[in-house]
């Protein structure tokens, strides 16, 4: 990420980060973020940090965070960000597997025992408190424990190299151990151009940052590609629904980025009046239903743009391009910067409009994951004609006649019913077009004649009611017998990952352990 550092050097006197959530707002030039950036940088180094020392950020979004992140790749050290949300068992796992030297939490957590602390000091990693010390007008770094730091020479301040890790993130795992992919600030910063480019993004431009920064896709899309561009960024210490419009107009954001869950929770508060301008709007890290789609762009007067991303592309893959190109809902657009294949398993491309794994080819894409050699012979296939290696990215799609990419489920999540090839994606969207339905979640449920049957959780918009034999009705005429749901489970809130991206297996095992009752008539 050396060229963000370049960058920032360009528009030194211009705002880089907003924080409106303290008492007085908090505005940062890029020339003193460059500043603060360059002290953290020489507070790691005091600790011993240095070429791949792995430092955990278990903080919520802030000036804090985006220093200490940037400090940290910038001193060829590993960041390694967390959800401070976490319970201890869960830190516990993360800093035992990715062995971090050091554990950066917020201010009164080394007093209050918090959960962070006690997972760092059970594996002897050093814990700092990071926080913005108003009195002295500096992200303060003040070492609690040094844990295995202690008697560690002092490091020199150093410069990071295109092939260093800067990065490490955990898959999911929803269906086995979590893999570390490890990313590079080649990877890194191939994805913030791609990303500038793909949005035409300029110093003019200001997000409203509403992704959390342990995510790629806050950290990418939401953090790296405004500073790569000279823009600028707000930054609350988490999404709120009530906050976010007043924010947005008052420090003149004119985009924003999200997953449909933080789309649909805006459509459900009034739009404040006048509509500040937005320039565009964008969805990724989940599937964005048409129906939510058209009703973004009704309400709040802007080109809504799906985007496809991954963890192991460093984020963005693909995008629907701004106007006056197409854009298609219920499609994830074209590749950007990255080349996009359509391949069965001995790597020949499918015939256009025909279904197969979508695989991806490019400088963003991580060289494999961390200690685990098994999951890289999986995680890539060879192009039967041209003999290039492309990543599998495990999910099933297509290319429609002008080559934007349909993403039509998990490989490993498509029902099969007694051979037939069912997409949840195809039936979520299809149910969300109900009216009294907020959201649907389809998914596979064991079956005794056909193997596996079609199941679906169900979240009712406000006041309504709907019973399952009216809900069966209503798909039955617009879909096919065989996709018709055979289980339908009402419930009140659809179980999401912390970044609100719903993973359809936790919730196909959630609705069946519980059983969620039939809504009333």
């Amino acid at each position: 990420m050396a060229t963000l550092q370049s960058a920032i050097n360009g528009v030194a006197s211009s705002t880089a980060v907003i924080v409106p959530s303290r008492p007085n707002p908090l505005a940062v030039t890029y020339r003193d973020l460059l500043s603060e950036c360059a002290s953290f940088q020489r507070k790691l180094a005091a600790l011993g940090i240095g070429r791949a020392s792995p430092v955990s950020i278990a903080l919520v979004n802030s000036y804090e965070f985006v220093v200490s992140f940037l400090a940290t790749s910038w001193q060829r050290a590993v960041a390694a960000p967390l959800n401070p949300a976490y319970k201890q068992d869960e830190f516990e796992f993360y800093i035992e597997d990715v062995k971090s030297a050091v554990v950066l939490v917020p201010r009164g957590a080394w007093d209050a025992g918090a959960p962070s602390v006690r997972a760092a000091r059970k594996f002897n990693a050093a814990v700092a408190e990071c926080y913005w010390d108003a009195a002295k007008g500096e992200v303060a770094l003040d070492v609690k424990d040094l844990g295995q730091l202690k008697g560690r020479s002092e490091e020199k301040v150093l410069s990071a190299l295109p092939d260093d890790v800067a990065l490490v993130l955990h898959t999911s795992g929803t269906t086995s151990r979590p893999k570390v992919v490890p990313l590079t600030h080649r990877n890194l910063t191939r994805t913030m151009k791609n990303i500038q480019a793909t949005y035409q993004l300029t110093p003019k431009d200001r997000t409203m940052l509403v992704m959390p920064l342990f995510h790629v896709h806050g950290l990418l899309c939401a953090l790296l590609a405004p500073l790569h561009s000279g823009g600028s960024l707000v930054v609350p210490p988490k999404f709120s629904a009530t906050d976010f419009w007043r924010d947005f107009a008052a420090h003149g954001a004119n985009w924003y980025t999200a997953v449909p869950t933080i789309h649909q929770i805006l459509l459900r508060h009034p739009a404040p009046t006048p509509l500040p301008a937005i320039r565009f709007i964008r969805s990724c890290s989940s599937p964005l239903s048409p129906t939510v789609f058209h009703q973004l762009e009704a309400a709040f007067k802007a080109p809504v743009l799906e985007a496809y991303a991954m963890t192991e592309a460093a984020h963005q893959m693909t995008s629907n391009p701004l106007p006056p190109a197409k854009r298609k809902p219920g499609t994830v657009g074209v590749g950007q910067g990255v080349e996009v294949k359509v391949l069965n398993s001995k790597g020949e491309e499918a015939p256009r409009g025909a279904e197969g794994e979508v695989c991806i080819r490019g400088k963003n894409v991580t060289a494999g994951y961390l200690n685990n050699p098994s999951a890289n012979a999986e995680a890539f296939v060879t192009h039967a004609e041209t003999g290039e290696k492309f990543f599998r990215t495990g999910d099933q799609g297509r290319l429609d006649e002008d080559g934007y990419l349909v993403i039509t489920g998990r490989i490993k999540e498509l029902i099969n019913k007694g051979g037939e090839k069912i997409s949840p994606i195809e039936l979520d969207n299809a149910l969300a077009r109900h009216p009294a339905v907020a959201e649907a979640v389809s998914f596979a449920v064991p079956d005794d004649l056909y193997g596996q049957e079609v199941g679906v959780a169900v979240v009712l918009k406000k006041g309504e009611r709907l019973a399952e034999d009216e809900l069966r009705a209503w798909a039955a005429e617009r879909l096919a017998k065989f996709k018709v749901p055979k289980k339908i489970y009402f419930t009140e809130v659809m179980p999401k990952t912390a970044t609100g991206k719903i993973q359809r297996r936790i919730v196909a095992e959630m609705m069946q352990k519980q059983g969620a009752p039939k809504a009333k008539l």
